[in-house]
């Protein structure tokens, strides 16, 4: 008897050297496109999603044959979770494996910042050695600076030891939760972290009650000169109240990997901050990182395959309607 090879769609490319190892057990297409439209439709015949990008909320009705959609990463927000429980679908994902590679570009970032060091690089390229060199006296250290984190989880975590075991800064980490403090992080809430904080990292998940976490109010509170770095999600940030800080110098400068919309609107005001560093949503990729996660999906992928559930399960509520879902496809000629 012939055994059909499960179907993977892969939202987008993942690493080469697993996608090869993938291939001998499924078979694996990449899609030519990404609007959602697009999605569905090749979509439509997959047993399994590895999710890279935005999926639409109705996907679920469009895959009759999915069984479960595979985060390449930590963050749901691309998976309408809600949706694949209803529908008995999987969702999986491969957390804390690029907690390092996003904590140091957010040290990287935060080195650009105080040391203004874009810039610095513009003016010697299209100004002069002077003038770059004059801006240096406006430059400051980390060390002895304090570093508040909003969302203590691995990222937050590695990020803290750089800093404090790395540059000397003190650090306050602010959570849900109360925890008991430790060598290096003191745990204080919100209010209390943003009067103290010179830099203040965004590195929570986005939820019903961070949506909107760091308004106005939030960014009056921080101490005048601080600059922010958001890792997190955008819509943790309100961005117009953002804006305004940053303009009209309270915030001494930002760098932002991620926007409340992406992509970045080409008329959004934060193109034109000269305070402010950019990137597309990044900080976690690298080819390391790139890796590990592939690896991790491959590893959940593999899981299935044999009729496990994957160690990652992150909607285990639907479990008994994701077994069901199985079980009927199974039985399908």
């Amino acid at each position: 008897m012939t055994v059909t090879q499960p179907r993977v769609l892969l939202t987008n490319p993942i690493d080469p050297q697993v996608a090869l190892e993938l291939r001998r057990h499924a078979e694996v297409r990449t899609a030519s496109a990404l609007d959602f439209d697009a999605l569905r439709h090749q979509a439509r015949d997959a047993d399994y999603l590895v999710v890279r990008a935005q999926l639409p909320e109705d996907i679920f009705e469009a895959t009759p044959r999915l069984r479960a959609a595979v985060r390449h990463g930590a963050g749901l927000d691309m998976i309408p979770v809600a949706a694949a429980s209803r529908h008995g679908v999987a969702v999986a994902n491969v957390p804390g494996v690029n907690a390092v590679t996003v904590a140091e570009y957010a040290v990287g970032q935060m080195l650009n910042l105080a040391r203004m060091l874009p810039r610095i690089d513009t003016l010697v390229r299209t100004e002069s050695w002077a003038a770059a060199r004059q801006r240096a006296d406006d430059a400051t250290d980390l060390g002895g600076k304090t570093l508040a984190i909003v969302g203590m989880g691995q990222i937050g975590q590695s990020l803290a030891r750089i800093c404090a075991l790395g540059f000397g800064m003190r650090v306050l980490g602010v959570r849900r939760s109360p925890a008991a403090d430790t060598e290096i992080t003191r745990f204080v809430t919100l209010e209390q972290a943003l009067p103290e904080a010179d830099y203040l990292v965004i590195a929570c998940p986005l939820t019903p009650q961070t949506r909107g976490l760091i308004g106005s109010t939030e960014l009056a509170r921080l101490k005048p000169g601080a600059r922010l770095v958001n890792v997190a999600r955008g819509p943790v940030v309100e961005e117009a109240a953002l804006v305004e800080a940053l303009r009209s110098g309270r915030l001494a400068g930002a760098a932002l990997d991620v926007f409340e919309t992406q992509p970045l609107a080409e008329a959004s005001p934060l193109r034109g901050l000269p305070n402010v560093l950019l990137s597309p949503h990044l900080a976690g990729i690298t080819r390391e990182s790139m890796r590990r996660m592939s690896e991790g999906v491959l590893s959940q992928l593999l899981a299935m395959f044999s009729g496990q559930l994957p160690v990652h399960l992150c909607n285990p509520e639907a479990g008994a309607a994701i077994l069901s879902r199985w079980a009927s496809l199974t039985e399908q000629p």
